[in-house]
């Protein structure tokens, strides 16, 4: 049984293969599998999880490696589909500790952003335990409705399932967007049919949500990201905040996609959210001390030495 979908974008990285590289001096590149689903559903399958990623990848030899990628991880593939289009590629530099920048190529319109209802498995989407969608689906129709429709679908059929829990990422791109400023009202209606909403700081003061939750038209929960300053759970009782793991930071690109997941992985296993939190904080930590975002995502082993060495490191910090 599929325990979890990821729903967004999905391409291939590409970045040099030395760090402190611009592109105009590359002479080598590393590749590997990216985009918020890519990266997510990796994450999600290398803890265990039972995924599948809904998404598209154009006719070219990109899309067959990343089919073949994930399909490697274990992900099923069968709701990926393929588009007369250009699979998404991304071009990034590694300048750590914190300048990353991206440039992407995307056909007009991205596999993606065709996305439509008659795409979607009905009967697999009423009945995973775990549902993750990117908030770069609401940039462009059709699959805005698409991804609309999702929410509405989950939330409507959500009784009787013991475990049901929606995920909105906001995976703020704003140069994915045709008019930016549409974001906010459609991620204000998008949080509202979500359990979770995951964002950084910056995330939600580009999309004006705000950071709360319980209220009227606002999730049950907030995954509040700061970036090395760590992560907070907000839920209508309380804000409990994680504070950052202190790590040799190589490439920051692709930590947000490791929380998200590991997160999401343990939530949906019955682990208490804040646990769970922790266990998101860690593996973000871990992708950020490595270069690449889908191939650098954690085992769970990986993740339990990651909090022990955290946890005798604060021991030993004790006066």
């Amino acid at each position: 049984m599929i325990e979890a979908l990821v729903v967004g974008r999905v391409g291939v990285d590409f970045t040099p293969t030395l760090p402190r590289t611009t592109l105009a001096e590359a002479e080598s590149f590393s590749r590997a599998v990216g985009g918020f689903a890519g990266n997510v559903a990796t994450g999600l399958a290398r803890l265990g999880i039972r995924v599948a990623v809904i998404s598209a990848v154009g006719d070219d030899g990109h899309g067959v490696h990343v089919r073949g990628f994930l399909a490697g991880e274990g992900i099923d593939v069968s709701h990926v589909m393929t588009r007369p289009a250009r699979t998404q590629v991304a071009f990034f530099e590694v300048w750590p500790p914190d300048r990353f920048p991206v440039t992407f190529y995307r056909s007009a319109p991205a596999p993606e952003t065709q996305l439509t209802v008659a795409d979607l498995p009905t009967a697999l989407l009423a009945e995973a335990p775990l549902a993750i969608l990117s908030g770069a689906l609401f940039a462009e129709a059709p699959a805005r409705s698409t991804a609309f429709a999702i929410l509405e679908d989950r939330q409507a059929t959500r009784a009787g399932r013991s475990v049901s829990l929606t995920v909105l990422d906001l995976d703020w791109r704003p140069t994915l967007w045709n008019d930016p400023a549409q974001a906010p009202a459609l991620m204000a209606r998008a949080a509202a049919l979500s359990d979770v909403v995951v964002g950084s700081d910056e995330e939600f003061r580009a999309t004006r949500l705000p950071t709360m939750a319980g209220a009227v038209g606002a999730p049950d929960m907030i995954v509040l990201k700061h970036g090395p300053g760590g992560v907070s759970l907000v839920t209508e009782r309380r804000r409990r905040s994680v504070p950052g793991i202190a790590v040799e930071v190589l490439c920051g690109i692709g930590a947000g996609d490791a929380l998200t997941a590991a997160f999401a992985a343990a939530v949906v296993s019955g682990i208490d959210p804040l646990v769970a939190v922790e266990r998101g904080n860690a593996a973000g930590a871990i992708v950020a001390s490595r270069l690449m975002c889908s191939t650098a995502m954690p085992t769970p082993d990986e993740i339990d030495r990651q909090l022990a060495s955290t946890s005798i490191e604060a021991q030993g910090a004790r006066p």
